[in-house]
């Protein structure tokens, strides 16, 4: 079994990808695929693959075999969505923020543009002050 996992990034809204076809990526659509780092192994018959949590993975069987997923849950009960019991959907305060932030992006759009691109860029700056982490691996 031939499998590529290619780290998350911005290409990835939610818990899907919108790149459809790793192999012949549209750039012009998701110029951050570009940098994507992909990873590439073959399993044999027995073997264990572990996928971090928030990556992206592909996978391409050669010949058959079974997949079995396992999710771990390792925070707080209260962090996870209730009716999501296999842990795919966004932590609840993860879905929160997005939509506290896409309340903020409408309320942007009350502005002409030359003040929603500054008040954006703040937003932006503030985003990455606050909450991004110095040792990020991109």
């Amino acid at each position: 079994m031939g499998v590529s996992c290619v780290q998350r990034k911005s290409f990835v809204r939610g818990d899907k990808s919108q790149v459809l076809d790793i192999d012949n990526p549209d750039l012009n659509k998701f110029p951050e695929f570009a940098k994507a780092t992909a990873y590439e192994c073959f399993l044999e018959a027995g073997d264990i693959l572990f996928i971090p949590a928030f990556w992206f993975h592909n996978v391409i069987n050669e010949e058959g075999g079974v997949a079995v997923n396992a999710f771990w849950q390792h925070l707080d009960a209260s962090a996870y969505d209730a009716k999501d019991p296999y842990g795919n959907k966004d932590l609840a305060v993860g879905a929160r923020v997005l939509q506290s932030l896409d309340r903020a992006l409408k309320i942007l759009d009350e502005l002409p543009q030359q003040y929603r691109d500054f008040y954006g860029r703040r937003m932006i700056l503030r985003i990455q002050e606050k909450a991004l982490s110095t040792d990020q691996v991109t």
